[in-house]
């Protein structure tokens, strides 16, 4: 049953630290109705990522922060519901940044149409979105692993990581992850990974990974930053290739982290560090679909979900990203789809 009220979720204040529920507000309002040229899009599902934190300040980033007041950015799989654009029809599924809302109205821009079954639109948001495709252009673009090298992944229970180190068996690779309990080390083992690190219960993170990876690294893919990163890159070897993708572990400092300086080590291996932002291959996505799908299908390429029940979850559940509550995608069911 289509809602007459627009449930919102608005930024409340610039969080110091670690966010709180009171960073959030929630607020009500009328139901949009669609301009020419324009479709009103029904949510079902919100993503819930740990960018969003870095859009929750005033300081400089790769993108503009939010404002105060402002509708919490973030992806979301909706249901077109009235369309007055040609491109679009009443009924379509799809997905793009259009806020933690139950409606939103947009003019196609930013917006791409999803063909997945109803049970599976989790997954545009997911292993068939912009997660998916963070790992399969970060580590094929940029880490470029050969057959045979030792490819490691912070954060690999997550949405990025846990496909990161199955594209890497994919192309032949040892894959080591490191996760935050025993039972993300075991999942990971049984997604594939050839040797799995709870770094919380490790007494020595550096020796642990000197274990797993006997030839070193050649590929290192970082979700989280901090000790991990610094004793990851103890073990690179000639010509390794550091991928940064995110940094979870500073995202709430509230000053610079003080700790071991690591880029003479970068020198000497003359290895390459490169940070990375999916819109780089924006051109690219259609390709990158397709061959996650094709894996998928397959059989070689698995995932999981979190999902948490009801909108007015969303602020719990991405809280619950900064104390590891989630295995794989994070995401928010709002609504089921309209028969």
């Amino acid at each position: 049953m289509e809602r007459r009220v627009n449930r919102q979720w608005r930024l409340a204040s610039y969080p110091e630290g670690l966010p709180r529920e009171s960073t959030f507000r929630y607020e009500e309002g009328p139901v949009p109705e669609p301009a020419e040229g324009q479709v009103l899009i029904r949510s079902l599902y919100l993503s819930v990522d740990p960018y969003q934190r870095g859009r929750m300040s005033s300081r400089r980033s790769y993108a503009k922060p939010m404002e105060i007041g402002d509708v919490i950015v973030g992806g979301v799989v909706g249901q077109v519901m009235r369309s007055r654009h040609p491109g679009y029809r009443e009924g379509q599924f799809v997905v793009g940044l259009l806020g933690w809302q139950d409606y939103a109205l947009s003019d196609g821009e930013g917006l791409r149409r999803v063909d997945l079954e109803p049970g599976l639109l989790p997954g545009a948001l997911g292993v068939l979105g912009m997660p998916g495709l963070t790992a399969y252009f970060g580590l094929l673009e940029v880490g470029r692993p050969k057959p045979g090298e030792t490819v490691v992944v912070s954060g690999a229970a997550g949405a990025v990581g846990l496909v990161v180190g199955q594209i890497a068996k994919i192309k032949g690779c040892r894959a080591v992850g490191l996760s935050g309990t025993d039972e993300k080390a075991a999942l990971l083992r049984e997604m594939g990974f050839d040797a799995a690190i709870n770094y919380k219960s490790a007494a020595d993170i550096r020796e642990a990974l000197a274990q797993a990876c006997p030839r070193g690294v050649d590929v290192y893919f970082d979700n989280v930053g901090g000790p991990i990163t610094d004793a990851a890159l103890t073990l690179i070897n000639l010509k390794a290739r550091i991928i940064i993708c995110g940094q979870i572990s500073q995202y709430n400092a509230t000053r610079p982290p003080r700790g071991p300086r690591q880029f003479h080590l970068i020198l000497a291996a003359r290895a390459r560090l490169q940070g990375i932002l999916v819109s780089d291959w924006e051109d690219r996505y259609e390709e990158g679909l397709a061959a996650l799908a094709g894996w998928i299908r397959e059989g070689r390429l698995r995932y999981r979900e979190t999902v948490a029940e009801g909108f007015e979850n969303a602020p719990v559940a991405f809280l619950g990203l900064f104390h590891g509550h989630n295995v794989g995608k994070m995401l928010v069911k709002v609504a089921d789809p309209a028969v």
